[in-house]
């Protein structure tokens, strides 16, 4: 459910809507697109099915459905969708959680079918986001195609999201809910999973909720929340708070509470109850300055791929200390008119870019490539981040 937008709250707070008909929008430097879509199509779901080497998915999977909230001077990109939640789902793997004999033969899907539980049907997922930072020439010609972008590095930290001055009365310049996936659990409760963002003059917070209640048997609440202020520095700060928790209704009942189903609808009015059992709080702090490939000629961008490693592992502040030889730029040209040529096999072209001799043998180029890719691999090229 979109929230209206006020033009003059928006102008005042120094914020536009997104242009084409999306629904979001930009304010600080941060452009924030929600979209809402119908169900996967059947084609589609076989799709998935293929892709994520199962055939157990929920009832509904809104797969078009997002939220992405990008940082255009960095190129920071968070970003929520089903598919990256459901192969969490996969790779997590829980065990079935145990139902009532008599409520298993709601899961068949046909008459006098043998019911076998042998996977996780509420399809938990420890999801808690995607991230990317974008790589983009200093051409402003975009990311290079789909390699240029590394993932984002979280540390885990003591500060805590301030509730209390979420809690403030501020305007509210776009509020929306996006469903990625839902399953009724054939009638024995309920699975979901959402994410709410609000925007306001000061900050964006949002909430993605996983909700799972098995009728008489269990409930789990997975919460991750994320806050970003504006103008506290030049680098913004993400705060992102991850909170699990999990009872069953035994648990609850012998401490006094309902035993009833339907005393458990909503989560936020239940959540207290549950006991925690996981917590952790991590930050991302968003570079200020896009990444750039400046020390490489846009027409030979079409970098290697174990090049642009290099230049990922710079970003991410993981390599060793750069060389700050003077010529790395001519050695990096040197490598890439290596690979280019050895890849075509032209002989001009290698001797152009001063790797390959004419005489030598095949085997005699392939060495020297190799030697000329490891000097380059050695001294990496302080010049290639800025």
């Amino acid at each position: 459910m979109e929230g209206e937008v006020d033009e003059k709250e928006l102008k005042a707070a120094g914020a536009e809507k997104l242009p084409d008909g999306r629904r979001g929008v930009r304010i600080h430097g941060w452009e924030i697109d929600s979209s809402n879509r119908s169900i996967l199509t059947s084609l589609q779901l076989q799709q998935w099915e293929q892709k994520l080497q199962t055939s157990h998915l929920p009832e509904m999977i809104f797969g078009d459905s997002s939220l992405i909230l990008k940082h255009s001077d960095s190129g920071t990109k968070i970003h929520f969708n089903a598919f990256d939640a459901l192969v969490g789902w996969k790779q997590e793997a829980l065990p079935p959680v145990e139902v009532p004999a008599a409520a298993k033969w709601k899961f068949r899907s046909k008459p006098f079918q043998q019911v076998i539980l042998d996977y996780d049907y509420t399809f938990t997922t420890p999801y808690s986001g995607s991230g990317t930072v974008e790589i983009n020439s200093e051409h402003g010609r975009g990311a290079i195609s789909g390699e240029g972008s590394c993932n984002l590095h979280w540390e885990d930290c003591e500060e805590q999201i301030d509730v209390v001055a979420l809690a403030s009365k501020e305007p509210i310049l776009f509020y929306d809910e996006v469903i990625l996936y839902e399953d009724e659990l054939a009638d024995n409760g309920v699975s979901i999973l959402t994410v709410k963002v609000r925007v306001m003059p000061s900050c964006w917070f949002l909430l993605l909720r996983y909700w799972l209640r098995v009728d008489g048997v269990l409930m789990r609440l997975r919460d991750t929340r994320m806050h970003c202020v504006f103008g506290c520095s030049t680098k913004p700060v993400i705060t992102r708070e991850s909170c699990w928790r999990e009872a069953t209704f035994q648990a609850l009942s012998s401490k006094g509470y309902p035993a009833d189903s339907a005393a458990y609808n909503d989560p936020s009015a239940i959540s207290q109850r549950l006991p925690i059992v996981l917590h952790n709080t991590q930050k991302l702090i968003v570079p200020n300055k896009i990444i750039k490939l400046s020390c490489v000629p846009y027409k030979q961008q079409r970098l290697t791929k174990r090049l642009l490693a290099i230049l990922t592992r710079a970003a991410e502040g993981t390599v060793r200390q750069l060389a700050t030889r003077p010529h790395v730029d001519s050695e990096v040209e040197v490598y890439l008119g290596l690979a280019k040529e050895s890849r075509r096999g032209r002989t001009r072209g290698a001797e152009r870019s001063g790797g390959l001799r004419r005489g030598m043998g095949g085997e005699e180029r392939r060495e020297e490539a190799l030697a000329v890719e490891m000097n380059v691999l050695e001294n990496e090229p302080r010049q290639a981040i800025s």
